[in-house]
């Protein structure tokens, strides 16, 4: 009667629900490689404890199969992830996930098979590897757990393992402890110094406040005598949140003679109701307890974890979702790779005119696009003009009076003709051709930038379409920089066709006069030159002819004194007498003289420079006044249609025409095969997505079936009300119906508990 009362199924309760849902989730989330399952750790408690600690032991008692790989030295080589799955029929087997579909009924079996694994991997001489064994194991006996057994912390490298085992092993163990979605389950043998345990050290690394590890206190039954442990089990010596629970492993000679763990569950009974140092210490003694505590606590954890973990998991599909809508689906028909090509071309041109445009994605650190344009203009091209250029920086006053003096002929001038002005103004509007073609040439590189920034990861895909785009733009970009340039060119030249001196903005006539003798005259004789009425010069003054109304091929009066007085330094420097001119004379009109002496020529130098004069320094002065008056005029003209003409035949002309362009350069059926071939690590990458893709569809949906009965879940279970799963031990209590094993909380033996470990 009991025993039917103990086979029949278990009421469904929240706890059932949640439990084996994470445990579907665990299966789900483990088909994710470490990158995509990152930020996706589920509720777990990992056990972790020092080589021959005990560790696994607690684990067998809790399963209550011997399973496990045993021996002298360390046996958890590799991380063992466990789940353990009850179900109603009488018979055992366990499932590797390494071989699906296989079952291994034999548990005998189960252990080689972990062990050969563990060698396949790890090697046969002690090796340890991060990779994970997968194991479940189908039985009535068991509770719904899942158990994640980490290698055994050891000091002194044995076999093959490396000089650094210890801080490898540590290394592997903080990967999984360190998650506040862990729960550690420390365990330390209760015969060496507790305070120095290596669990209880990792474990206060990754916890430091104690509020997620449970500390287990192991061979509590080879303590020294006189000894005890009731004082840590209390909390009184390293305080936990989560507390303590003591329990009694089966001891290598148990094991060397195969005692059961039945029968070591009745010894540890036995050991706890005997000794008086554990009396009043019900509640954290025994593998029973333990197996409550961590329901308790687990279910808990499970509840505060799930909102966040669904938002993780969602926010990951979204992302995954977006980027397989990204890589698209495989075309391989004609028309369905033409349909992709076309729309690539036009999602190109878009993109390239939003970012000329700053529609686009705009940045908040630095300039980009349509803005750098306009900065190369502005600040680098009209600044440029204004600042750094000088029309008169590279010309000299000699060169300024040599023009002057050649453009009189033989006669020289009587007025400042008009030639010198414009010979010297035509050279240095001729100067503003190499920035303006310079300013060209830099908008060019902003737009190949801009082409190379556009649907990156579309074209990432299409290698042979990425590389015929760049070269068909960039051909389209330097067929457009031509006409360009030409446009600029003419533009100069057109500067310097015609020099307007009737622009209401040039600064001629009696001002530049006035202002030129300011600039060049002393004080004095600046003072008296301004006394003249209507710029009249007398003597050696120059008087102005030339007006801004009236054109005429002079500029302004030049003195024919100055000739004179040039004329004669001329002579005295370009002549020599024999004896001297004022001798040559005194002798010609001497009666006594019968022959006059003959007058010898020097030979005038290969190269003459035009003489310094107080006049030709004013000349010299008005001049440069024109030129800068007159090149301020053409370069405000050319700062503002340079870029004009930029942006006509190059920038918009890219925007309008590009399109278009790009069609009839790729849009051919021949090279549809060629342009649209994906790489291998696109498709790789695609299929990675996929399945990525599929496996968090199936958390999402797996989430969605938690069940909702929200204040159910925050008040979990009632310990008294659910059997702890274990096996029964007949022959032990008289409490227990039908001679099982009971703790003093008399288990519901018809009611089944959940744990994840």
């Amino acid at each position: 009667m009991a025993k039917s009362a103990a086979a029949a199924p278990a009421p469904e309760t929240v706890g059932q629900a949640v439990i084996p849902l994470v445990n579907s989730l665990q299966d789900i989330i483990a088909r994710l490689d470490g990158d995509a399952a990152a930020g996706l750790e589920l509720p777990q408690v990992a056990a972790i404890g020092g080589q021959s600690s005990g560790k696994s032991s607690v684990l067998e008692a809790l399963v209550g199969r011997d399973f496990l790989p045993r021996g002298p030295d360390i046996c958890t080589r590799r991380p063992l992830v466990l789940q353990l799955v009850r179900h109603s029929a009488p018979e055992e087997w366990g499932e590797f996930l390494h071989a699906p579909g296989r079952r291994f009924h034999d548990f005998e079996q189960i252990k080689r098979e972990i062990q050969l694994e563990t060698d396949k991997e790890a090697g046969d001489n002690k090796g340890v590897s991060e990779k994970q064994i997968r194991l479940k194991i189908f039985s009535p006996n068991v509770l719904d757990i899942t158990l994640v057994d980490l290698p055994g912390i050891t000091r002194v490298p044995v076999g093959d393992q490396p000089s650094d085992i210890e801080s490898r092993i540590r290394t592997m163990i903080m990967q999984y402890i360190k998650h506040p979605s862990c729960i550690i389950l420390a365990v330390s043998p209760a015969n060496a110094d507790l305070a120095n345990s290596d669990a209880l050290q990792l474990a206060r690394l990754a916890d430091p406040d104690g509020s997620r590890t449970i500390g287990v206190i192991t061979k509590l039954d080879i303590m020294d005598r006189g000894t005890d442990a009731r004082n840590f089990l209390l909390g009184n010596v390293i305080p936990l949140k989560l507390g303590y629970v003591g329990v009694v492993n089966r001891s290598q000679e148990d094991i060397n003679f195969n005692r059961s763990v039945k029968d070591a569950l009745a010894f540890e009974e036995k050991f706890f109701s005997t000794l008086p140092a554990y009396h009043g210490l019900v509640h954290c003694c025994g593998v029973p307890q333990l197996a409550k505590k961590l329901n308790m606590i687990l279910l808990k954890h499970i509840t505060d974890m799930l909102p966040g973990l669904k938002t993780r998991i969602n926010a990951q599909l979204v992302a995954v979702a977006k980027e397989h809508a990204a890589y698209g689906d495989t075309v391989e028909s004609t028309a369905g790779q033409g349909v992709k090509l076309l729309n690539i071309l036009r999602k190109y041109c878009e993109a390239f005119s939003s970012m000329v445009e700053g529609k686009n994605r705009v940045s908040t650190d630095k300039l980009s696009g349509g803005a750098r344009i306009h900065y190369i203009f502005q600040s680098i091209f009209v600044k440029s003009l204004e600042q750094e250029v000088d029309p008169c920086k590279s010309i000299t006053d000699e060169d300024i009076r040599t023009t002057i003096q050649n453009s009189g002929g033989p006669k020289g001038a009587m007025f400042l003709p008009e030639v010198p002005f414009e010979i010297l103004v035509r050279k240095q509007i001729g100067r503003l051709l190499d920035p303006s073609l310079q300013c060209a040439q830099f908008i060019y590189d902003e737009l190949i930038k801009i082409s190379h920034g556009c649907l990156t990861s579309e074209l990432q895909k299409f290698p042979i379409l990425k590389k015929r785009m760049s070269e068909v733009v960039s051909s389209f970009l330097r067929d457009g920089l031509r006409p360009a340039e030409t446009m600029i060119t003419h533009i100069i030249e057109m500067e310097m066709d015609y020099i307007n001196t009737s622009h209401p903005s040039f600064v001629g006539g009696t001002k530049v006069v006035e202002l030129a003798k300011h600039e060049s005259l002393p004080p004095k004789t600046s003072a008296s030159l301004s006394g003249r009425k209507d710029g009249t010069i007398v003597g050696s003054e120059i008087q102005l002819t030339a007006d801004r109304g009236q054109k005429s091929r002079a500029v302004f009066a030049r003195d024919a004194t100055r000739r004179a007085t040039s004329d004669q330094a001329d002579m005295n420097a370009g002549t020599s007498l024999t004896g001297g001119s004022q001798m040559g004379n005194s002798q010609v009109g001497s009666p006594s003289s019968k022959l006059p002496s003959v007058i010898q020529l020097k030979e005038p130098p290969i190269k003459l420079k035009p003489s310094e004069t107080e006049q030709g320094a004013t000349e010299v002065a008005i001049v440069k006044l024109l030129i800068k008056s007159y090149y301020d005029i053409v370069r405000k003209s050319i700062e503002d249609a340079i870029p004009k003409a930029i942006m006509h035949f190059l920038v918009n002309h890219t925007k309008r025409d590009l399109h278009n362009f790009l069609i009839r350069k790729l849009y051919r059926e021949n090279l549809l095969n060629e342009l649209m071939r994906e790489t291998d690590e696109v498709l790789i990458r695609r299929q990675h997505i996929q399945e990525t893709l599929e496996v968090l569809e199936q958390a999402h949906r797996t989430l969605e079936e938690f069940p909702l009965e929200a204040e159910r879940i925050e008040k979990g279970y009632d310990p008294a009300e659910h059997a702890t799963g274990l096996p029964k031990i007949h022959g032990l209590s008289e409490d227990g119906p039908n001679g099982m094993y009971t703790s003093p909380n008399r288990y519901s033996a018809h009611q089944a508990s959940h744990i994840v470990i």
